[in-house]
């Protein structure tokens, strides 16, 4: 069977499994892929914290010691309304070239891209020549990896160290005037999460002008961070892909290309997202305190002192009567952007798609990533999952929404650069 048939062939089996965290219920998959690990001659480990939710550790040893490459993704998926959408999200039905189901893009069809090569690999009988192949998949990563990737670097590290990492968050193609971008992610930004707390007193609804309503006092602050933008906070992975594009700022990229300096602008400076509001709990009855809280995302390297100084940026001037609550607080990760891996990739996409070039990019959010390089500071980990069937702008919609679907061709591509980047790093 050809690469790019088996990769698209286990994404439908893998879609087939109705892996929606929570509960996840991912044991039956791991155990599937487990059972073609071990035929293929890895070494094969299955543990979790639990019995109903193992993560899969496959190792391809090397014929001498190198660095060990590791693939990495997760099986679990976010809910999904069958109502909504266009076929059943747990079909994986394949329709004119095209892999319909929940997963297809986040990210079995990675998943399935990596385990295709690594088996291909195997199977033909090569073994690195130097290092070992790792591939880890893992559960748990849509809430927040607690029982996959945490608990697995936590638990077993010598069983998943690594040197080099692939995993997702970067590669779909972004046209760029005449160009072809295919993004790595080499950084993850940090999550400082607060709330903001107004305060008034109680009374009567029928009588508000007696009584000192905490709501209101939130509206000035809320239209603030709606509206204002901090000044930005460049690090490399911005800094690097604004030079890379000949530009000074997001906001000189926006002039030549406003799809991606909307992409840009979240990764060159800290952003707040307001998102719940709580306030009194009868209608009748004035609230003497109101909550606003708020996602704030802060590049990799700065801490709270950044997320604080540039609240007051955005909120000065828009009142001094409130308190700030700091809630959840994780400092960004990121790697550096030269490295044999990365070096591997580029020469890769310039076999693949001659005249496209790769450049490095920064993900808003945060992914299993982040649990290796706390556990292995030395380990290079990027996200890359090529894509060229599809632009950043049509497929990231697809993403936790309705119809998720991946071009079967795409799929083949991504499983051709892993074998590539395999066969090089562990030459």
């Amino acid at each position: 069977m050809a690469l790019e048939d088996r990769a698209v062939e286990l994404l439908r089996q893998l879609i087939r499994h109705r892996t929606v965290n929570p509960p996840g219920d991912e044991r039956a998959l791991q155990e599937e892929l487990a059972a073609e690990f071990e035929r293929a001659g890895f070494e094969v480990s299955l543990v979790g914290r639990t019995p109903e939710r193992p993560n899969l550790v496959a190792r391809l040893r090397g014929e001498a010691d190198g660095p060990v490459l590791g693939l990495l993704s997760h099986v679990d998926t976010v809910l999904a309304d069958p109502a909504e959408w266009s076929r059943d999200p747990w079909s994986g039905d394949l329709v004119d070239g095209v892999v319909w189901g929940r997963g297809a893009q986040d990210m079995k069809s990675q998943t399935a891209a990596e385990c295709a090569a690594a088996l291909e690999l195997a199977q033909s009988g090569w073994r690195p020549p130097h290092g070992d192949l790792l591939v880890v998949v893992v559960v748990d990563e849509e809430t927040g990896g607690e029982d996959g990737a945490i608990w697995l670097t936590e638990n077993h590290p010598n069983l998943v160290r690594c040197d080099f990492l692939l995993n997702e968050g970067a590669g779909t193609v972004i046209p760029h005037g005449d160009e072809r971008l295919y993004g790595v992610c080499i950084a993850e930004k940090g999550v400082f999460r607060f709330s903001i707390t107004t305060r008034g007193a109680a009374g009567h609804a029928s009588m508000p002008n007696v009584a000192d309503n905490a709501l209101p006092k939130l509206a000035p602050l809320l239209s603030a961070l709606a509206s204002r933008r901090p000044s930005p906070d460049l690090t490399e992975a911005p800094a690097t892909l604004l030079s890379a594009l000949g530009v000074d700022d997001v906001e000189g990229l926006r002039a030549i290309n406003p799809t991606l300096g909307a992409f840009a602008e979240p990764m060159a400076s800290v952003t707040f997202a307001p998102t719940m509001v709580s306030a009194g709990e009868k209608i009748n009855v004035i609230p003497s305190r109101a909550v606003l809280k708020v996602d704030c995302r802060v590049p990799p390297g700065h801490g709270r002192e950044t997320a604080e100084r540039r609240l007051a940026e955005v909120l000065d001037g828009a009142g001094d009567d409130y308190e700030v609550t700091w809630l959840e607080e994780v400092i960004g990760n990121g790697s550096p952007a030269a490295s044999p891996l990365m070096d591997a990739i580029a020469r890769w996409v310039q076999s693949e798609d001659p005249g496209a070039r790769v450049v490095p990019t920064m993900l808003p959010a945060y992914t299993d990533s982040r649990a290796f390089r706390d556990a292995f500071p030395e380990c290079v980990a990027y996200g890359f999952f090529p894509q060229r069937e599809m632009t950043l702008g049509e497929m990231w919609p697809l993403v936790h929404g309705k119809d998720e679907r991946i071009a079967a061709a795409d799929v083949g591509f991504a499983a051709r650069a892993y074998t590539a980047i395999a066969l090089e790093l562990l030459a």
